[in-house]
């Protein structure tokens, strides 16, 4: 994945995302797909924090927003791989996100979410 692609993708990721459409949100993603964050364990109560599968995630990204309503990210940069990518990233609040996605066929299968001082919640 080259800069250009990875800026492309951060792009349409913030909007899709801040608009709130999890269907937007979840075309991203593979059916497979494993991800981790400690927002999952902190809002879910599950030490792990890690959903195996898109229905999962759907689960759960259908209960965050609940508790968040005023999510809403701006990329602040954006990393390339060769089939991953970095997105910095500012939430709600002002606390910066990175989050770490890999591809396999254009669908992320997998990722995580790495949080620094200031919690989402």
């Amino acid at each position: 994945m080259d800069l250009a692609c990875a800026r492309q993708f951060a792009s349409r990721w913030q909007d899709d995302w801040n608009s709130h459409d999890l269907d937007r949100v979840l075309a991203h993603y593979a059916e497979d797909v494993v991800f981790s964050s400690p927002m999952i364990a902190r809002l879910t109560g599950d030490p792990a924090g890690t959903p195996h599968g898109k229905a999962a995630l759907r689960a759960y990204w259908t209960t965050g927003p609940r508790k968040i309503p005023g999510l809403e990210f701006e990329v602040m940069d954006v990393r390339a791989g060769v089939d991953a990518l970095v997105i910095d990233y500012r939430d709600q609040i002002g606390g910066r996100v990175y989050e770490v996605l890999a591809f396999r066929d254009g669908l992320i299968v997998s990722g995580f979410g790495a949080y620094g001082e200031t919690a989402a919640v």
